[in-house]
């Protein structure tokens, strides 16, 4: 017979067993996650588009010689402003001189020979009305005069010729700008085949060249088209290759006519103006196309956009607290605002925080945070 003492343990036991029903052994069910919101907003943003340009010179002459002689003068300091008409290089001019005195003396030789033909030709033309002289010598004296002419011709175009060699010996500054290093200095023999002397690279205005694709140029252009038919006006900025911007924007005056098949891109370029010297032709710039003024566009914070295989993603919180996926088109993004064409409406909120955390279509507790906690 067992112990009443024992008895007394199996019924404890049995009422224990007895308490642990199926619906208390279940856990009680987890709360939904809590994510932060920000609602989709109309916010005045000023749309703006960078690509990787250069700095080119509006013009750069390279000075030749065009004729033969030994340097007399280098009338320039390397690397100095010049005007247009400034004299630069001097060659030896002496022979060229002597060259235009020889035909200017062939050209009064050449003019009396046509005087004495004239007044020869006017003797044979008299006489031959009363045929004291045959028609032959007429005719003769005829061609010697044309002949004459002709020569005199002749020598004015040498005369005219020795005076361009003439000129060629002192070369002038074809445009402003900043003249470069000289090939040759004082002493030296330059011809036509010399090469460059030296290089003048005009300075203000300048030019920023940039490629744009094809893509991002019809996007800039439907951005700029308003519903009244006009366009958005755009100024053209530049960021200097250590990170300030330049203070004076530009004007979008050039689209290549042709598209790079290779990189299908065309080249687009803007003036700008370079008081200061601080553009240097050649150098690499980020080039800024933007707005003048600002636009009312649909944004939201950058921190809700995601990217997967079929593009940006971002996830709403419907009025049911469910979350939705809705892909989205970005246009551009400015500072820590991603501007939206399509996808979400305004007000619609959309989870910047805790997005790791959610799948769509799962409940969720929302709470809208600041503009800064959502940044």
């Amino acid at each position: 017979m067992r112990n009443p003492a024992q008895l007394l343990i199996v019924v404890a036991a049995l009422i224990v067993l007895a308490s642990c029903g199926p619906k208390e052994q279940k856990q009680a069910a987890a709360p939904p996650p809590a994510v932060g919101v920000r609602a989709a907003a109309i916010k005045g943003v000023a749309r703006s588009y960078e690509f990787v340009g250069r700095i080119q010179a509006t013009d750069s002459v390279a000075l030749r010689a065009r004729v033969e002689g030994f340097l007399e003068k280098v009338l320039f300091r390397e690397g100095q402003d010049v005007k247009t008409g400034d004299l630069l290089y001097q060659i030896e001019n002496a022979p060229y001189q002597a060259q235009v005195d020889q035909a200017k003396a062939n050209v009064a030789a050449a003019q009396a020979e046509l005087v004495n033909a004239q007044l020869q030709y006017n003797r044979s033309a008299e006489l031959v009305k009363n045929q004291h002289t045959p028609q032959a010598t007429v005719d003769r004296d005829k061609a010697a005069m044309e002949s004459a002419r002709a020569r005199v011709l002749q020598t004015q175009a040498a005369l005219t010729q020795a005076e361009i060699n003439l000129s060629y010996t002192s070369i002038h500054a074809p445009i402003d700008g900043r003249i470069g290093l000289t090939t040759y200095t004082q002493g030296n023999l330059v011809n036509a085949s010399s090469g460059v002397l030296a290089t003048i690279v005009s300075q203000d205005p300048m030019y920023a060249v940039f490629p744009v694709s094809q893509r991002q140029l019809e996007e800039i252009r439907r951005s700029r088209q308003q519903t009244d038919g006009t366009q958005i006006k755009i100024d053209i900025a530049v960021q200097l290759p250590g990170g300030t911007e330049y203070p004076h924007t530009g004007v979008w005056n050039y689209t290549d006519v042709q598209v790079n098949q290779q990189t299908d891109t065309l080249v687009m370029r803007a003036t700008l103006p370079n008081p200061e010297r601080q553009l240097t032709d050649g150098e690499f710039v980020t080039v800024v196309v933007r707005e003048r003024k600002e636009q009312p566009r649909l944004v939201l914070p950058q921190a809700a956009l995601q990217l997967d295989q079929a593009g940006p993603y971002v996830l709403v919180v419907n009025a049911d607290s469910k979350v939705e996926q809705r892909r989205v088109v970005v246009t551009t993004v400015q500072d820590t605002d991603a501007v939206i064409e399509s996808g979400v409406k305004e007000g619609e909120q959309i989870i910047v925080d805790g997005i790791q955390k959610v799948r769509p279509g799962q409940q969720v507790k929302a709470t809208v945070l600041s503009s800064t906690q959502g940044s």
